[in-house]
């Protein structure tokens, strides 16, 4: 392993009442023990919710009781040699509550599982893994539990998109030190997207204009920040919907986890708000490490 195997301290995972897989449980535990982290397992019991406010303090009190066995549960199947845990049963509403936990406790990861069984809260099946992904100012490890999900670690190919901006040269930054801490191929993705192409598929912009540019330079500019740190990497620019892109060339180059930011070049409304970081999310087969400007 590379110089900075213990890049992540402390990891925490929020878990509700749908029964965490336990190939997710093990993907955690997996990158825990290789990065000598302690595990933080938080239930949120969602208080935020009307249909609980208005209720009498025993609902309360059961969403909490409710919390403790889920955690405790969890704890005893995530077992690991030498991986420490801790756990927590808090109140509030869960997106923004997991937001400021992280915060507050010195979190470096957030790890959230993007689909669960129906159940009593059910609020890690999207809307608030999504506003975590949105929100969260340290990265946030999100994982599938559908089954073409493929979990493997250590990750031996990383993928990285890039379109140059603030927000994804902070992200190719991190994933580059992941990437040389697991000895791990980075491959740097840009993308022209669809508007920049005419009917044919063929770019509108001439060769050093606008556009595609742009892209090269975005890709040049992780290369050359990986390779004086030993880092393999392959470089591509390809064409279309950057999201369909991004899963083509998981595909393409047999990625184990995407290394993106959740803001690029037109600003959160456009690549984040049911976009590129959202949809890659909640559609490619592998782990997607995100991160927010505030990283």
């Amino acid at each position: 392993m590379g110089p900075y195997r213990n890049m992540y301290d402390d990891v925490l995972v929020p878990v509700d009442d749908s029964e965490p897989a336990s190939a997710v449980l093990d993907h955690v535990a997996d990158l825990a023990s290789w990065a000598d982290a302690t595990i933080h397992l938080l239930f949120v019991a969602d208080t935020g919710r009307h249909s609980v406010t208005v209720v009498e303090n025993d609902v309360v009190d059961g969403l909490v009781r409710k919390g403790h066995t889920v955690v405790e549960d969890v704890r005893e199947r995530l077992q690991a040699p030498g991986v420490e845990f801790e756990t927590d049963v808090v109140q509030g509403t869960p997106s923004s509550t997991i937001v400021e936990y992280a915060d507050r406790y010195g979190h470096d990861l957030i790890v959230m599982s993007t689909h669960g069984r129906t159940g009593v809260t059910r609020y890690l099946r999207g809307s608030v893994s999504e506003a975590v992904v949105r929100h969260a100012s340290v990265p946030v490890l999100t994982v599938r539990t559908q089954p073409d999900e493929r979990l493997r670690f250590p990750y031996d190919d990383v993928l990285i998109p890039t379109d140059g901006s603030a927000g994804a040269t902070r992200a190719a930054r991190h994933g580059v030190a992941l990437a040389e801490s697991l000895d791990a191929t980075v491959h740097v993705l840009s993308i022209l997207e669809e508007e920049w192409l005419d009917r044919d598929g063929e770019s509108t912009t001439e060769p050093g204009e606008g556009q595609g540019e742009t892209a090269t330079d975005a890709v040049e500019a992780v290369i050359a920040a990986a390779e004086p740190r030993g880092v393999t990497t392959t470089q591509y620019v390809d064409c279309g919907d950057p999201a369909d892109v991004i899963r083509d060339r998981i595909d393409a180059v047999d990625a184990d986890v995407v290394v993106m930011g959740t803001t690029g070049r037109r600003g959160t409304d456009r690549v984040l708000l049911g976009s590129v970081a959202e949809r890659t999310v909640r559609d490619v087969p592998v782990p997607v490490l995100t991160l927010g400007e505030t990283e």
